[in-house]
C-alpha cells in the first residue's frame, strides 16, 4: 500500500505536468476574438461601466473555435471594453502591443518565447516550455505542490534505504548519498517557489507584476505593500482555485481612492475578508 500510494503520487504528478504544459494560459487574441464575435454580448451590455466604478471587472466565455480572418480589423468592441478598464484619457497607443498590435487589457503582456500577448501574466516556463497566465496558473500551482510532495517522499525513501541494516556495495551507497544531496537541493527549491507562488495567490499578484514593479506603468503609482488587485485573502484564493473553464476575468485598474483605503493599516479579519 505504501508503494502503491508512492507510484500513485508519481503518476499524479506526470499527468499534471502534461495538463499543465498543455494547457492554455488565456491569451489576449482568444479573449479578443470571442468579444469581437460576440460570444460574451451578454455579459458586455450588463458589465461594461466606468473604470471608477466599484464592479468594474469583465467576464469573458471563451471557446474553442478557430480565430477569424478579420480579428484585427473589427475589434472596436474589444477597444472599448479595455479603455474603459483604465482611467480617463489614457492613450491607446501605449496601451497597444507592437508585436501583436492588439490592445492589451490591464495585467496582460507580451511573452516574447510564445509570441503572444498573455492575460495575468506570470512568466515563461521553461521546465513546461509554455507561460504561465490567468488560464494555468492554479494548475501550475498544483504541480509544484505534488512534485514538492513527491521530491519530499522519495528523500524520506532514500534515506531509509541508507539507515537500513543490510549489506550492500559501497558505491550503493554512494550514489544513494549523492542522489539525496541533488534531491534535498531540488526539495528547498521547491518548497521556496511553493512559498512563493501561494503568497502570489494570496495577494493577487504575478510573478511579472512583483519583480518588474517599477517597470510597469500601471503599478509604478502604486504606493509600496499595497496589492492593487487584491480582494482580500480568502476572495482571492476563490477566485484563484474555483475559476471555471474557458471563461477569463479582465480587471479593471483601481482608481486613487481604492489605493488610498487598501493602504491603510488593517485588522487581521479585514485582510483576510
Amino acid at each position: 500500500m505504501y508503494i502503491g500510494l508512492y507510484l500513485l503520487l508519481f503518476v499524479a504528478t506526470l499527468i499534471q505536468y502534461f495538463i499543465t504544459s498543455y494547457s492554455s494560459p488565456g491569451y489576449v487574441l482568444d479573449a479578443m476574438r470571442a468579444v469581437n464575435e460576440g460570444h460574451s454580448h451578454t455579459t458586455l451590455v450588463t458589465s461594461i461601466q466606468p473604470a471608477t466604478s466599484k464592479n468594474g471587472n469583465f467576464t469573458i466565455p471563451i471557446n474553442g473555435d478557430p480565430p477569424a480572418r478579420n480579428l484585427i480589423g473589427s475589434n472596436v468592441a474589444w477597444m472599448r471594453l479595455v479603455m474603459n478598464m483604465y482611467p480617463p484619457g489614457s492613450s491607446m497607443r501605449q496601451l497597444t502591443c507592437t508585436y501583436c498590435n492588439v490592445l492589451q487589457p490591464p495585467r496582460a503582456k507580451h511573452c516574447h518565447d510564445c509570441d503572444k500577448c498573455v492575460l495575468q501574466f506570470d512568466h515563461h516556463c521553461v521546465w513546461l516550455g509554455t507561460c504561465i497566465g490567468q488560464g494555468n496558473h492554479c494548475r501550475f500551482w498544483w504541480y509544484i505542490c505534488e512534485e514538492t510532495a513527491l521530491c519530499l517522499w522519495t528523500s524520506i525513501l532514500y534515506a531509509s534505504y541508507l539507515k537500513a541494516n543490510i549489506s550492500r556495495s559501497w558505491w550503493m551507497d554512494a550514489m544513494m548519498i549523492i542522489l539525496l544531496v541533488t534531491l534535498s537541493i531540488s526539495l528547498i527549491f521547491l518548497v521556496l517557489l511553493l512559498i512563493f507562488h501561494s503568497y502570489l495567490v494570496l495577494t493577487n499578484q504575478t510573478t511579472y507584476e512583483l519583480v518588474r514593479r517599477r517597470r510597469i506603468p500601471y503599478m509604478r503609482t502604486v504606493p509600496e505593500r499595497v496589492y492593487p488587485f487584491s480582494n482580500g485573502m480568502c476572495r482571492n484564493l476563490y477566485n484563484f482555485c474555483c475559476a471555471k473553464m474557458g471563461i477569463y476575468t479582465l480587471e479593471r485598474l483601481p482608481t486613487v481612492e481604492e489605493l488610498e483605503f487598501k493602504r491603510r493599516r488593517r485588522s487581521c479579519s479585514q485582510i483576510l475578508c
